[in-house]
């Protein structure tokens, strides 16, 4: 049995790792591997060129457009319901698709994520999300003029004028009726995170009574049903969450009277439990 010649690579007394072959085991992983990883490098700069060329950048290339890491940027995106975590990595929603994002899968992983369109930079609503999430103070419609319907209403109502957030919540959110404060409360005591008041992102001028992250469930509570220019508001916001197709919850005062016979059956509908 003749005996294998030595590695090549000088210094190394190990023999060969087969007959035939110039390099030891370990010198020939060490040399594969660096082979692999040239070879990866390449095909995920030709992946980066190709989406460039398409006019789509990953949550890490608009990262560096908006100066945002690309967590917080995915962050953002969830907040506003326009991308959701799959079992790994993200996919669009609904609303993202609505905004010509689109799912890709890393070409080595198959773990999906999101590309977006480079006009994305140019949005209202995200960039003032970025602001706000960055402790910028900022008006996602500044310089806006009103156009649609619904804001029209909105503004001519002047319902935000009119009933001033006076009742103070258990949380610390100011609210604007007993009936807000019920819910407020409810939602507080069952350990439910929320906002109140949060602008709609949407490119109308809107915004909802309560906004529950998880599920993307908006509440509102229609109190005025009496008045004819308030049925005329509710109207133009229903109208928009049609549209948008978001998950709506609607209270009235016969929901009020029994939050804990309505709420938990509500929520759960779009997957929200309580305990």
């Amino acid at each position: 049995m003749s005996l294998l010649p030595n590695c090549s690579v000088a210094g190394c007394d190990s023999p060969v790792s087969k007959s035939g072959y110039t390099l030891c085991y370990t010198h020939w992983l060490a040399e594969n591997k660096s082979k692999k990883s040239a070879i990866e490098v390449k095909a995920k700069a030709k992946e980066d060129t190709e989406l460039k060329t398409n006019g789509f950048l990953t949550s890490t290339q608009l990262g560096e457009r908006l100066n945002l890491n690309s967590r917080k940027l995915n962050q953002v995106f969830s907040e506003l319901g326009w991308m959701e975590r799959a079992i790994k990595g993200w996919v669009p929603t609904a609303q993202g698709c609505k905004l010509h994002a689109k799912s890709v899968e890393h070409h080595q992983t198959g773990i999906p994520f999101v590309l977006w369109p480079e006009a994305i930079t140019t949005s209202r609503i995200l960039i003032a999300a970025i602001k706000e999430l960055t402790g910028v103070k900022a008006d996602a419609h500044a310089d806006k003029p009103v156009t649609t319907i619904a804001e029209k209403v909105e503004k001519s109502s002047g319902f935000r004028d009119k009933f001033p957030p006076t009742h103070r919540a258990a949380d610390g959110h100011w609210v604007r009726s007993r009936a807000e404060t019920l819910i407020d409360n409810w939602l507080y005591t069952s350990g439910v995170i929320h906002a109140y008041e949060r602008l709609l992102p949407v490119e109308e001028e809107l915004y909802c009574d309560f906004y529950i992250p998880t599920g993307r469930v908006y509440i509102e509570y229609w109190g005025l049903e009496n008045d004819p220019k308030y049925m005329t508001r509710k109207a133009a916001k229903k109208e928009i969450y049609l549209k948008y197709g978001f998950n709506l919850i609607e209270l009235t005062d016969e929901h009020i009277q029994n939050l804990d016979d309505y709420l938990p059956k509500m929520l759960l509908k779009f997957n929200v439990a309580i305990e």
